[in-house]
């Protein structure tokens, strides 16, 4: 048996150095077990079930707004990565925008460039630059390839680094729930919270770069976080919450902002 469990432990571990990638942008080394065509293919599949099943706004001139912004940071996402050679992590992207009627004050965005924004954000976002705070935070969440990412980690957690071909085929379920999770469209508390916080802030720090790229003016997001921070009061810890708190995102992204308002004042 222990035989048997340092070979796995081995496995797991020659499985992680084999399969690393770079996030843009921050530099980090990522683990990357999951084809990103595949996990594009079942994100299409699982957004359009999502579509099927929600109640979509029908005011025309917030969808026009969702539709708007998320074309303009998803437009400056490519020219960033056309400017840094990576343009072909987005060659399997279709960009779609969706407002739904939920009062949730959410969004998400899923591998291949599915977005869909709650009404329930919008009073908090005010403006269109503070929807663009949170849109730019969503596609940074996919340009990094967060979900990849998470599907990963969870497949080794769960199903001992089973290739998602066949989780699907073998524990189609299970599979499908971890996959919504490694989206953000659920939340996990467990052993991938650091992994979640730090996800958070690099798509914080990602989100800056593209929508000052996209004309959008970044000091727009600290009194976004400020406002989503008043609105949430009585947060839990941040040691148990799977996000930064807003006082140390927001000192995070003063930090950063510097860098973002210099690409927006240069464009």
């Amino acid at each position: 048996m222990r035989r048997l469990t340092a070979f796995a432990v081995s496995t797991v571990v020659l499985m992680m150095l084999a399969a690393c990638a770079t996030v843009p942008i921050t530099g980090r080394k990522q683990i990357s077990l999951v084809p990103q065509a595949d996990l594009i293919g079942m994100a299409a599949q699982d957004y359009q079930q999502f579509v099927s099943e929600a109640t979509l706004s029908d005011d025309n001139g917030d969808r026009q707004m969702v539709t708007r912004v998320g074309t303009s940071v998803a437009n400056a996402a490519a020219e960033f990565m056309r400017e840094h050679g990576m343009d072909y992590e987005l060659r399997n992207y279709q960009w779609e925008f969706q407002l739904v009627e939920d009062e949730a004050v959410n969004a998400w965005c899923m591998p291949g460039g599915k977005i869909v924004v709650y009404s329930g954000l919008l009073p908090v976002a005010e403006t269109e630059e503070g929807l663009a705070v949170v849109v730019a935070h969503e596609v940074a969440h996919a340009l990094a390839n967060h979900g990849g990412e998470r599907m990963s980690q969870l497949l080794l957690a769960n199903l001992g680094g089973m290739a998602l071909s066949k989780a699907l085929e073998e524990k189609p379920e299970e599979t499908q729930d971890l996959a919504m999770l490694a989206y953000g469209v659920g939340a996990q508390v467990a052993v991938l919270l650091p992994y979640s916080r730090q996800h958070e802030s690099e798509a914080d720090h990602i989100g800056l770069i593209l929508m000052a790229k996209a004309g959008y003016d970044p000091r727009a997001a600290v009194s976004f976080w400020r406002r989503m921070s008043a609105q949430s009061e009585g947060e839990p810890p941040e040691f148990l919450s799977t996000h930064p708190s807003h006082s140390t995102r927001i000192e995070d992204i003063n930090a950063l902002m510097p860098e973002a308002v210099a690409i927006y004042e240069g464009r």
